[in-house]
């Protein structure tokens, strides 16, 4: 996604668009609000690398240049952060290691108007992977409310996503979603 994108939020302005050198400080606030997805997803708070390592954490295979990092922005606050493979497993998905929304923005529908407004601009993809933590019932409720369906609980294997894997990681839902071809 080359330029910011305006999504339609009634009564708020949310644009997402590529993150720049001065949202460092924004998204470490982020990570710190988003302590419960960290906790459910890693077993412990997001760490002080854990901003910087999104720029270049791949999941082994994928080409780097498909890596695509998004930060949502709700009335000039940095909200949320979505970062995705494109191409990974395999040409035509799109692997999403994060979608992480700060939870004062949790549950009104800005989740799910970012998730179609970025589906609506994938051309070509027709499947979109994921996990969720296992018994996180805000990434179970909102990856099923965007018609994925959830595998049973995995234990986390030694790579996890774009990332490895921790000693003390719960075991994860993979998530799957299918789009028709669009053409």
């Amino acid at each position: 996604m080359d330029d910011a994108v305006l999504i339609d939020v009634p009564g708020e302005r949310v644009v997402v668009r590529a993150p720049g050198p001065r949202d460092e400080g924004p998204l470490l606030t982020l990570f710190e609000e988003c302590e419960d997805w960290f906790v459910a997803a890693t077993g412990l708070p997001s760490g002080p690398g854990d901003v910087q390592s999104l720029f270049y954490s791949l999941p082994e295979g994928a080409d780097p240049d498909a890596k695509s990092l998004w930060v949502v922005e709700r009335d000039g606050v940095v909200t949320g952060l979505v970062d995705a493979v494109r191409d990974h497993p395999e040409p035509g998905s799109v692997a999403v290691g994060l979608f992480l929304l700060a939870p004062w923005a949790r549950g009104r529908g800005l989740g799910r108007a970012v998730a179609e407004a970025l589906l609506a601009r994938a051309e070509g993809v027709t499947r979109v992977t994921a996990t969720v933590p296992s018994g996180w019932r805000p990434g179970e409720r909102f990856a099923e409310r965007l018609g994925f369906m959830l595998e049973e609980a995995t234990t986390p294997a030694a790579q996890v996503g774009d990332r490895r894997a921790g000693p003390r990681e719960p075991s994860l839902r993979r998530a799957e979603l299918r789009l028709a071809p669009r053409g």
